[in-house]
């Protein structure tokens, strides 16, 4: 029978990877920019954790099980376990309604892997070690919920890991590295041997790859290519606060007044937002498509089937409308496939983005008008997410930025650039606090 004693592992730990694998600290992030390999050097501390320590219990977590299944856990079977899984030595378990899904080890110890859109599965017992990847999606109260689950005692140091891109210079993560409660390790792209040689030379996968971190501009440049925590310039929804703004998935009462709007795309993402009102106005993104290199009718058989059942009946409540960009060939091709009318949107710019900043305010009762629901994204782009370009609108909002004129003049329009969540969701503020709007015009 093959053990873990027998099993070759082959990786080599550079700089604050090398570092992680010394740690005992209780709290500790990986940031850096991408491509450094923060999220391999994680999975590798879990994995080679539990191939040598009988008996503890691990887990791999992201905001939602979608973007794990998606990205992380292909690197950890394709790049981390292969030769344990092929050995038999890991196993994968699909879940039950007694258990969460995970890898299962020969030795008896376990990495169960899951989303914090689904909470009751991963937080349903006591783990040795936790690694949350691309931790800035994680609220801090998440982060904190976590390691209250880290009690299970058999490994003698319980920690908690967070692989992350920089943010905002206010993101929870720096905040509590700044004060002291997380150590924070800084990753470089000289620490990924995939990228670059122990010289400093790139190596051809990293010629390219830094090629396409090259080709960033803005904020996305800062965070991603130079692992800067910064802030974009001219951020256009100042008021947004994931803390607020973000909110956890809820079970929407069939009395809600249901919408749905469209910006189409092809080479850009075509998304489709929907949304839910609640009888005070209030504004709820509960379900979104935000992908790349499909066609229109394509899009149309696809949201059918996330809203009907094996016979074609709806298992929610029709949307009141459908909102689109104005593309006339794109509706019609919509309408034929969807079944279904839509309206063109109200595409004033300025008059839709001071009526979405009205919506962020939070107002006397202690609330904004405008929610995202956490998770709302049904698949990500893997494109798009290789690109480091946002792959929801979540991630739009934090980058859209006013455009400058030459001579760094701030124009009164917003930079035409990763704006297809947000013209969507424009759409939708537009047609409940524009469209029909009574214009008055007071002659002296």
């Amino acid at each position: 029978m093959t053990t873990a004693a027998d099993t070759v592992v082959r990786y080599e730990p550079r700089g604050a990877a090398s570092t992680l694998f010394k740690t005992r600290d209780s709290e500790v992030a990986m940031a850096g920019p991408a491509g450094t390999g923060k999220s391999l050097a994680a999975l590798f501390r879990v994995h080679l954790a539990a191939l040598h320590n009988p008996d503890i219990r691990c887990l791999i977590v992201r905001k939602t099980a979608v973007s794990l299944g998606a990205s992380t856990l292909v690197t950890f079977e394709k790049k981390v376990a292969k030769h344990a899984m092929a050995a038999g030595i890991v196993t994968w378990f699909g879940g039950s309604p007694r258990e969460p899904a995970c890898y299962r080890y020969q030795n008896g110890s376990v990495i169960v892997v899951g989303g914090m859109d689904k909470p009751e599965k991963v937080l349903s017992t006591e783990y040795d070690l936790v690694f949350a990847d691309e931790a800035t999606e994680l609220t801090e109260t998440d982060w904190e919920t976590l390691g209250t689950r880290l009690r299970n005692g058999v490994l003698s140091w319980q920690q908690q890991i967070a692989a992350c891109n920089p943010s905002q210079p206010t993101h929870w993560i720096k905040a509590r590295s700044d004060r002291g409660s997380m150590v924070m390790l800084k990753s470089r792209h000289i620490d990924n041997p995939a990228y670059m040689k122990a010289d400093g030379t790139l190596t051809p996968q990293g010629r390219d790859y830094m090629a396409k971190l090259d080709a960033l501009t803005g904020v996305r440049r800062l965070r991603y290519r130079d692992g800067i925590w910064a802030s974009a310039e001219g951020l256009i929804y100042e008021g947004w606060d994931d803390a607020v703004h973000v909110i956890p998935p809820f079970n929407i009462p069939e009395s809600w007044t249901r919408w749905l709007t469209v910006d189409f795309g092809f080479t850009n993402p075509f998304c489709a937002q929907w949304w839910a009102e609640d009888g005070d106005g209030r504004l709820y993104l509960y379900r979104e498509i935000y992908r790349t290199k499909r066609l229109v009718e394509d899009h149309a058989k696809h949201m059918l089937r996330l809203v009907t059942d094996d016979e074609g009946n709806w298992t929610e409540p029709k949307p009141r409308a459908v909102i689109c960009d104005h593309d006339a060939e794109d509706r019609a091709t919509l309408e034929k496939h969807l079944g279904m009318g839509t309206r063109p949107a109200a595409k004033t710019v300025s008059d839709g983005i001071q009526a979405a900043q009205s919506r962020l305010k939070v107002q006397a009762d202690g609330r904004p008008r405008l929610f995202l629901v956490s998770g709302a994204l049904v698949e990500r782009d893997p494109e798009l997410d290789e690109a480091k370009k946002p792959t929801c609108t979540e991630e739009e909002i934090t980058s859209y930025v006013w455009a400058v004129k030459p001579g760094g003049v701030v124009k009164e329009e917003p930079l035409k650039k990763d704006d297809h969540g947000m013209d969507a969701m424009r759409y939708m503020v537009a047609q409940r606090d524009i469209v029909g709007r009574t214009r008055v015009r007071w002659l002296s």
